[in-house]
Protein backbone atom coordinates (compact mmCIF):
# COMPACT_ATOMS: atom_id res chain seq x y z
CA UNK A 1 0.00 0.00 0.00
CA UNK A 2 2.93 2.34 0.64
CA UNK A 3 4.18 1.69 -2.89
CA UNK A 4 0.69 2.30 -4.29
CA UNK A 5 0.44 5.62 -2.47
CA UNK A 6 3.95 6.63 -3.60
CA UNK A 7 2.93 5.83 -7.18
CA UNK A 8 -0.25 7.88 -6.71
CA UNK A 9 1.85 10.83 -5.53
CA UNK A 10 4.10 10.51 -8.58
CA UNK A 11 1.08 10.40 -10.86
CA UNK A 12 -0.34 13.43 -9.05
CA UNK A 13 2.81 15.44 -9.76
CA UNK A 14 2.73 14.40 -13.42
CA UNK A 15 -0.98 15.23 -13.74
CA UNK A 16 -0.49 18.58 -11.99
CA UNK A 17 2.39 19.55 -14.25
CA UNK A 18 0.55 18.43 -17.39
CA UNK A 19 -2.63 20.31 -16.50
CA UNK A 20 -0.70 23.40 -15.39
CA UNK A 21 1.22 23.44 -18.67
CA UNK A 22 -2.00 23.01 -20.67
CA UNK A 23 -3.68 25.88 -18.80
CA UNK A 24 -0.54 28.02 -19.29
CA UNK A 25 -0.49 27.32 -23.04
CA UNK A 26 -4.23 27.88 -23.50
CA UNK A 27 -4.09 31.03 -21.38
CA UNK A 28 -1.27 32.47 -23.48
CA UNK A 29 -3.09 31.60 -26.69
CA UNK A 30 -6.31 33.22 -25.43
CA UNK A 31 -4.44 36.30 -24.17
CA UNK A 32 -2.69 36.73 -27.51
CA UNK A 33 -6.01 36.39 -29.35
CA UNK A 34 -7.62 38.92 -27.01
CA UNK A 35 -4.66 41.30 -27.37
CA UNK A 36 -5.04 41.26 -31.18
CA UNK A 37 -8.53 42.72 -30.72
CA UNK A 38 -7.79 45.18 -27.91
CA UNK A 39 -5.86 48.41 -27.77
CA UNK A 40 -5.55 51.39 -25.49
CA UNK A 41 -6.76 54.86 -26.35
CA UNK A 42 -6.57 58.17 -24.55
CA UNK A 43 -9.93 59.25 -23.13
CA UNK A 44 -10.99 62.49 -21.46
CA UNK A 45 -13.22 62.34 -18.40
CA UNK A 46 -16.37 64.42 -18.70
CA UNK A 47 -17.76 63.88 -15.23
CA UNK A 48 -16.79 63.20 -11.65
CA UNK A 49 -15.99 59.83 -10.20
CA UNK A 50 -18.49 57.49 -8.58
CA UNK A 51 -18.27 54.08 -6.96
CA UNK A 52 -19.77 51.11 -8.75
CA UNK A 53 -20.14 47.57 -7.45
CA UNK A 54 -17.48 45.16 -8.71
CA UNK A 55 -18.12 42.52 -11.35
CA UNK A 56 -18.35 39.74 -8.75
CA UNK A 57 -19.87 39.79 -5.27
CA UNK A 58 -16.45 39.36 -3.66
CA UNK A 59 -14.67 42.04 -5.72
CA UNK A 60 -14.19 45.53 -4.28
CA UNK A 61 -16.14 48.48 -5.68
CA UNK A 62 -14.67 50.28 -8.69
CA UNK A 63 -14.12 53.99 -9.09
CA UNK A 64 -15.63 54.97 -12.45
CA UNK A 65 -16.10 58.16 -14.41
CA UNK A 66 -17.78 58.99 -17.70
CA UNK A 67 -15.14 59.49 -20.37
CA UNK A 68 -15.08 60.27 -24.09
CA UNK A 69 -12.67 58.91 -26.70
CA UNK A 70 -12.37 58.47 -30.43
CA UNK A 71 -11.87 55.03 -31.96
CA UNK A 72 -11.74 54.44 -34.83
CA UNK A 73 -10.64 58.00 -35.42
CA UNK A 74 -14.03 59.19 -36.72
CA UNK A 75 -16.28 57.58 -34.05
CA UNK A 76 -16.92 59.17 -30.66
CA UNK A 77 -17.59 56.90 -27.69
CA UNK A 78 -18.79 57.93 -24.24
CA UNK A 79 -18.97 55.36 -21.43
CA UNK A 80 -18.31 54.95 -17.74
CA UNK A 81 -14.83 53.49 -17.36
CA UNK A 82 -12.67 52.54 -14.36
CA UNK A 83 -10.37 55.39 -13.32
CA UNK A 84 -8.06 56.18 -10.39
CA UNK A 85 -9.94 57.46 -7.34
CA UNK A 86 -8.61 61.05 -7.52
CA UNK A 87 -9.51 61.59 -11.21
CA UNK A 88 -11.25 64.90 -11.96
CA UNK A 89 -13.35 66.01 -14.89
CA UNK A 90 -11.20 66.97 -17.91
CA UNK A 91 -8.28 64.64 -17.07
CA UNK A 92 -7.00 62.09 -19.54
CA UNK A 93 -6.96 58.38 -18.79
CA UNK A 94 -5.93 55.29 -20.75
CA UNK A 95 -8.85 53.03 -21.71
CA UNK A 96 -8.77 49.55 -23.24
CA UNK A 97 -11.17 49.26 -26.19
CA UNK A 98 -12.24 46.45 -28.54
CA UNK A 99 -12.24 46.55 -32.35
CA UNK A 100 -15.51 48.52 -32.36
CA UNK A 101 -14.19 51.13 -29.92
CA UNK A 102 -16.28 50.00 -26.91
CA UNK A 103 -14.65 49.92 -23.50
CA UNK A 104 -13.21 46.48 -22.74
CA UNK A 105 -11.03 44.77 -20.19
CA UNK A 106 -7.30 44.51 -20.65
CA UNK A 107 -5.97 41.21 -21.97
CA UNK A 108 -4.79 38.90 -19.17
CA UNK A 109 -1.18 39.49 -18.18
CA UNK A 110 1.49 36.83 -17.58
CA UNK A 111 0.96 36.90 -13.80
CA UNK A 112 -2.76 36.19 -14.17
CA UNK A 113 -2.08 33.35 -16.61
CA UNK A 114 0.63 31.92 -14.34
CA UNK A 115 -1.66 32.08 -11.30
CA UNK A 116 -4.43 30.24 -13.17
CA UNK A 117 -1.97 27.59 -14.37
CA UNK A 118 -0.51 27.11 -10.89
CA UNK A 119 -3.98 26.85 -9.35
CA UNK A 120 -5.13 24.29 -11.92
CA UNK A 121 -1.95 22.22 -11.49
CA UNK A 122 -2.13 22.34 -7.70
CA UNK A 123 -5.82 21.44 -7.78
CA UNK A 124 -5.18 18.44 -10.02
CA UNK A 125 -2.29 17.34 -7.83
CA UNK A 126 -4.27 17.71 -4.61
CA UNK A 127 -7.31 15.96 -6.06
CA UNK A 128 -5.24 13.02 -7.29
CA UNK A 129 -3.43 12.65 -3.96
CA UNK A 130 -6.72 12.86 -2.02
CA UNK A 131 -8.44 10.25 -4.19
CA UNK A 132 -5.38 7.98 -4.08
CA UNK A 133 -5.05 8.41 -0.33
CA UNK A 134 -8.74 7.64 0.17
CA UNK A 135 -8.47 4.47 -1.92
CA UNK A 136 -5.40 3.34 0.01
CA UNK A 137 -7.13 4.10 3.33
CA UNK A 138 -10.21 2.10 2.29
CA UNK A 139 -8.02 -0.80 1.16
CA UNK A 140 -6.09 -0.75 4.45
CA UNK A 141 -9.35 -0.81 6.42
CA UNK A 142 -10.53 -3.82 4.41
CA UNK A 143 -7.21 -5.60 4.98
CA UNK A 144 -7.31 -4.72 8.68
CA UNK A 145 -10.89 -6.01 9.04
CA UNK A 146 -10.02 -9.28 7.29
CA UNK A 147 -6.93 -9.66 9.42
CA UNK A 148 -8.94 -9.01 12.59
CA UNK A 149 -11.57 -11.60 11.62
CA UNK A 150 -8.88 -14.13 10.78
CA UNK A 151 -7.10 -13.48 14.07
CA UNK A 152 -10.38 -13.89 16.01
CA UNK A 153 -11.05 -17.23 14.29
CA UNK A 154 -7.55 -18.54 14.99
CA UNK A 155 -7.59 -17.23 18.57
CA UNK A 156 -10.94 -18.92 19.26
CA UNK A 157 -9.30 -22.27 18.49
CA UNK A 158 -6.02 -21.66 20.36
CA UNK A 159 -7.06 -19.58 23.37
CA UNK A 160 -8.84 -22.34 25.34
CA UNK A 161 -5.82 -24.64 25.01
CA UNK A 162 -3.34 -21.90 25.77
CA UNK A 163 -5.22 -20.48 28.77
CA UNK A 164 -6.63 -23.72 30.15
CA UNK A 165 -10.15 -22.27 30.23
CA UNK A 166 -13.13 -24.22 29.09
CA UNK A 167 -14.82 -23.32 25.85
CA UNK A 168 -18.53 -22.61 25.94
CA UNK A 169 -20.33 -25.99 25.92
CA UNK A 170 -17.21 -27.88 26.92
CA UNK A 171 -17.29 -30.03 30.01
CA UNK A 172 -14.55 -31.33 32.27
CA UNK A 173 -12.47 -34.01 30.56
CA UNK A 174 -13.65 -33.08 27.03
CA UNK A 175 -10.18 -32.29 25.78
Amino acid sequence: MHAAFALTCLLAVIAGLALGRAVWTDGHRAAEDTARHRRTVTATTVGGTTLRAGDRPSSPPLTVATATWYYPAHRTHTEAVPVPAATRSGETVRVWVDDDGRAATAPPDRAHIALNAAAAGAGAMAGTVLVGGALVAVRLRIVDARSGRSWETEWAGIEPLWSGRLRPGQGAGDD
